[in-house]
């Protein structure tokens, strides 16, 4: 079984992606092409005119690099190869290196995206698309991606870390690995994930050569092509952008500019862009280069440019320079023969800002696409909503309202007074009429007396609503326990749980059942039965 939600009404997407997915006219000038299937050809067009046949070559020079030491399939390495023609275009999600791929949206990102290429290519034959995977190799955010949540356990690596963390060492994985070990089971899919981990952090050196391994074992078989971007020879392709973000700070004025739009829409603004939107790079560092009176400093540490050395070091070293979040987006449309960009709302929140810095840059700003979103539903769960005969949509609500709601739908009294509460209102405004026509000076006297009955109904609903739930509490703590099954920490489960935890049941079919039933240009956030 499967079923749907619009965004808006499972309350966790925000106005702005609801009003995005709504086409709401306020937002089209912050997009270039919204994501449907009539403009991903126009889009084509005009990333085919603009793309250079010299940054094919680049790319897939350094995809045979990076897959070189690496198992690779055949439709994989197709891909790639595709990737040298002029007809060839990427469709591409991103994610930070989290520890065993972090939340479950991991899955769910890079299957909209092969998804998406697989719907392009059925709709354009004469066109090839390929799933890419960017690795999110160059942040530094080591708090953000150092641990995963298994069932209710929370699996950490505990590590002094500082700079890229692609290039953190996997020293001290062997302790994590053996506590991940000892929560599973002896099943045979415990067994695979057991290796998955092992072969994938105890067999590499790096997190980036990690979490690479992973995402290639988990979708090879399904064509992904996945991107380490930090290198050199791909970073060279990027020179005038890093040139000109030093010398005029492009990014800087012209996201400057859309966020004082965007504020005037009442959004919440996502990201604010820096003076200099880029850090410098080196082993065990990633720190912000600051502009101070014509000189250029690296923060935190004693390194200090005139604009001449660091333009001319940029030039010969561009591996030292990394884009932060305002100029990645820009970074990857420049290597990439990219039409779609699939994320999460707050990924979408930040491109948002981006558009006039891609056009000042003369780069196509691509389709936004959000990425699905499902709730995973096992027969057991379905089970004991069929049994408490409650719409699924209903655990979407915060729990104290949804206690009360089924309060009120299984009691046997009616604890809604709002028949009592409107014959009051009605008894009142006879009153009101009453006095004006008596005597004025009893309209305050009115007043209070109104408020006071108005309060003491109100006072005796939720007295009346809490015996009922003392005496409802074996029911509604079924319903409790399993909204807190499917909303962990009251957050959505893609949002919380790791993918580990439903492989260890489902196995090898879990991945195949979300890229039959995730549909990457569907409007609506998914339920999905197990």
């Amino acid at each position: 079984m499967a079923d749907c939600i619009p965004y808006r009404k499972t309350n966790y997407f925000s106005d702005l992606i609801c009003d995005y997915l709504e086409e709401k006219k306020s937002l089209t000038p912050f997009y270039h092409r919204f994501s449907k299937f009539e403009n991903f050809k126009e889009q084509l067009l005009e990333k085919e005119k603009s793309y250079p046949n010299k940054n094919r070559r680049v790319l897939v020079d350094a995809l045979e690099k990076q897959y070189k030491n690496f198992e690779i399939s055949k439709i994989t390495q197709q891909n790639i190869s595709l990737l040298s023609k002029k007809n060839t275009f990427t469709v591409t999600t991103g994610h930070q290196l989290n520890l065993f791929t972090g939340p479950l949206y991991f899955l769910y990102k890079i299957v909209s995206a092969i998804n998406l290429a697989k719907q392009l290519k059925a709709e354009y034959p004469n066109y090839h698309f390929v799933p890419v995977y960017w690795m999110a190799s160059e942040d530094h955010d080591f708090e953000e991606i150092n641990f995963f949540n298994f069932k209710e356990e929370k699996i950490q690596w505990k590590n002094d870390a500082s700079g890229a963390v692609g290039e953190l060492s996997n020293k001290g994985l062997d302790a994590v690995f053996a506590d991940f070990s000892e929560k599973m089971n002896a099943s045979e899919n415990a067994e695979y994930l057991r290796e998955l981990f092992k072969n994938a952090y105890l067999k590499h050196k790096n997190l980036a050569e990690a979490t690479f391994f992973i995402a290639n074992e988990l979708f090879g078989k399904y064509g992904l092509v996945c991107l380490d971007a930090n290198k050199r020879e791909l970073k060279k392709l990027f020179v005038p952008q890093i040139k000109n973000e030093l010398a005029k700070q492009t990014a800087f004025e012209k996201t400057q500019e859309t966020i004082d739009s965007f504020g005037k829409l009442r959004y919440k603004i996502q990201v604010n862009p820096r003076e200099i939107n880029l850090f410098y790079l080196s082993e065990g560092i990633r720190e912000r280069i600051i502009k101070k009176e014509n000189k250029y400093f690296v923060n935190e540490t004693e390194l200090e440019f005139s604009e001449t050395e660091i333009l001319k070091l940029a030039e010969n070293e561009p591996e030292k320079f990394s884009p932060n979040v305002v100029m990645r987006p820009l970074y990857q449309e420049c290597i990439l023969p990219n039409l779609c960009y699939i994320g999460g709302g707050g990924e979408l929140a930040y491109w948002f800002e981006l558009k006039a810095y891609f056009e000042a840059e003369n780069i196509p700003f691509p389709i936004l696409l959000l990425r699905n979103s499902a709730l995973l539903v096992s027969e057991k769960q379905q089970k004991k909503l069929d049994k408490l005969d409650i719409p699924i949509e209903n655990l979407f609500l915060e729990q104290s309202e949804l206690l009360t709601r089924h309060t009120n739908t299984i009691s046997k009294i009616n604890i809604d007074f709002f028949p009592q509460k409107k014959y009051l209102e009605e008894q009142f405004k006879a009153l009101y009429e009453l006095a004006k026509e008596t005597d004025k000076s009893f309209l305050g006297a009115v007043a209070a007396q109104e408020k006071k009955q108005t309060n003491g109904l109100a006072h005796m609903e939720k007295r009346l609503l809490k015996a009922q739930k003392r005496k409802l509490k074996t029911e509604l703590e079924r319903l409790m326990n399993l909204q807190d099954q499917l909303f962990p920490n009251q957050s959505l489960q893609e949002r919380h749980d790791n993918f580990s935890t439903f492989y260890l049941e489902y196995g090898e079919q879990l991945i195949p059942k979300l890229l039959e039933e995730l549909k990457p240009l569907g409007r609506e956030f998914k339920i999905i039965s197990l």
